[in-house]
């Protein structure tokens, strides 16, 4: 059997294959709201065939949103609005996940597809951001106002509340987001928690807050829904958060209640020297499965069967996860299986295409 299209197993929940749809901003809700685009564009992933359908960064509270435009789990209402869409993925074979996010300072900016840039002022929909500290991530993005101990101890309890609505609205996983510069990653990083409190300075000072948040996940999904956290497992730039760092914290996170470390990497700052090629984020997935020893996903320019199949044949990772490749392509894993001689169930309605 294909070692891509072999099932693992998450606590309660059984994926079918290894291959799964990274989460991928939309900026196409309305007060967090999804909507019939969402439905179409994570059901049809599921009709293709992945085995996790993972949600776009879904904002625990309306100052953590990118935009305007994110999703959000803030409000028993979302919980109603997901329900159909989660629905339809575990209808056709897919396991349901969501990936709880909070964007600390990188919050209230524009669509990338939206002419205007930079941080949306109030009178455009926009909000204060918020940070550890009072530092913005460029010149072209809002001043963020530092969290106390009040605020974060909010966002906890935000991240936790989430949880809950996320599994009332059908969600069989869940993934807390500590990457990419946003709120958990700018407390990790030495480059952006200039704090000399209890949740800065240290590693553990640095890590407290992440920490907490998944613990308390945990705590709310109870003992047989997955967590995920993703990561960014170097800043790529010196000083920064390191792979060592990653190797450290990742105990810690399973410690908490995490199932698997999902590997990403950078956007903590806006200029990094990062090396952009095919697989390019393997190896930081490999040295903490490796070096941790937990379950790690593996994600950045995976695009051919053959070449996610060899993350797993390596023992890099545990799962591959797939981004703009399922934007031009959503029945990629239908064509994965395919090259790879793997015997997969077809949607009925498709099966003479194949």
């Amino acid at each position: 059997m294909s070692p891509l299209f072999t099932p693992l197993s998450l606590r309660s929940v059984t994926l079918p294959n290894r291959v799964v749809v990274s989460p991928m901003c939309q900026y196409s809700a309305h007060e967090g709201y999804p909507n019939e685009w969402h439905l179409v564009h994570l059901g049809s992933r599921a009709v293709g065939g992945a085995g996790l359908v993972l949600s776009e960064a879904t904002a625990v509270n309306p100052i953590g949103r990118i935009s305007p435009e994110d999703t959000g789990l803030w409000t028993d209402g979302h919980v109603d609005a997901w329900r159909p869409i989660t629905a339809f993925i575990r209808a056709h074979g897919s396991v349901a996940g969501v990936q709880l996010a909070h964007a600390g300072r990188k919050a209230s900016t524009y669509a990338p597809f939206d002419p205007r840039s930079g941080g949306v002022p109030d009178e455009d929909g926009g909000w204060t951001p918020v940070g550890p500290g009072t530092e913005p991530f460029s010149a072209a993005l809002r001043v963020p106002a530092p969290l106390d101990e009040a605020g974060l101890t909010e966002v906890v309890r935000d991240f936790a509340r989430a949880a809950e609505r996320a599994v009332a609205a059908g969600f069989q996983l869940v993934e807390v987001h500590a990457a990419h510069g946003y709120l958990l990653h700018e407390f990790l990083s030495p480059l952006s928690n200039h704090r000399t409190d209890g949740y800065g300075g240290t590693f553990d000072g640095r890590a407290r807050l992440t920490v907490e948040v998944v613990d308390a996940v945990r705590a709310a999904v109870g003992p047989d829904v997955p967590v995920l956290v993703r990561i960014s497992a170097t800043d790529w730039v010196e000083g920064g958060w390191t792979v060592e760092d990653s190797i450290r914290l990742a105990p810690a996170l399973v410690g908490a209640g995490a199932d698997l470390i999902d590997v990403s990497s950078g956007a903590n700052v806006p200029v990094a020297d990062i090396p952009v090629g095919p697989g390019y984020q393997v190896p930081l997935a490999d040295a903490i499965k490796r070096k941790a020893d937990v379950r790690t996903g593996a994600v950045g320019l995976i695009t051919d069967a053959h070449q996610a199949e060899r993350v797993l044949v390596d023992g890099s990772a545990d799962l591959v996860l797939l981004g703009r490749e399922l934007l031009r392509d959503p029945y990629w894993p239908l064509h994965a299986a395919q090259r790879l001689g793997a015997q997969v169930a077809l949607p009925k309605q498709y099966a003479r295409a194949f």
